[in-house]
């Protein structure tokens, strides 16, 4: 075989064995109902995650039983330390005289509350609607109130079935969680 040939074939297989480059996603903050009073000064603790979901490649359930895992698809960053954050922007800009600060960032207090969150689903359960379920607890630091806490189901639509209408769902459903947390705040 030629050499010229030889190297065209070395390069063409070495090409095939090669990988792509994972496309990096991270949900972004939405903007919510203003809303006034709530705590003065607000922790959160980091999410936790159902286990399914702790990964870097993106899960979405394509079923009751069965995952679909994003093989090439990843979250930006770690999606126990994405969820925090975007729960604290969120909040942030929901509760205005709010101090909000995630329990793992640089910057902490002892809060008037902790908000605490179990992220239990994200994912399709149902062809074109993203599911968010989560348990939300809101802990005063004072024996006057007492703690609450509730399961939140909540749905978006998906405008495709691409990665990025999902994320875009994602980041939604997440408004519409710091949303009812930003309720269960003010009453509190």
């Amino acid at each position: 075989m030629p050499i010229a040939r030889r190297a065209a074939l070395a390069t063409l297989l070495l090409g095939a064995c090669s990988s792509k480059e994972p496309a990096l996603y991270t949900m972004v903050a939405v903007p919510g109902e203003l809303r006034r009073g709530g705590p003065r000064h607000v922790t959160v603790r980091e999410v936790a995650l159902a286990r399914i979901l702790d990964r870097q490649q993106i899960v979405r359930n394509a079923g009751a039983v069965r995952l679909d895992v994003a093989g090439n698809e990843w979250w930006g960053e770690p999606l126990e330390a994405m969820t925090t954050r975007l729960l604290v922007e969120n909040l942030g800009q929901r509760l205005p005289q709010s101090n909000i600060v995630a329990s793992t960032g640089a910057i902490s207090f002892a809060g008037d509350v902790t908000v605490e969150v179990n992220l239990q689903q994200l994912g399709l359960i149902a062809p074109g609607e993203l599911t968010l379920a989560a348990q939300v607890s809101i802990n005063p630091r004072d024996s006057v109130r007492r703690t609450v806490t509730r399961r939140f189901v909540l749905t978006q639509p998906l405008a495709s079935a691409d990665t990025p209408a999902f994320v875009l769902a994602a980041s939604a459903a997440f408004g519409q969680l710091a949303d009812a947390i930003a309720g269960m705040l003010v009453a509190g």
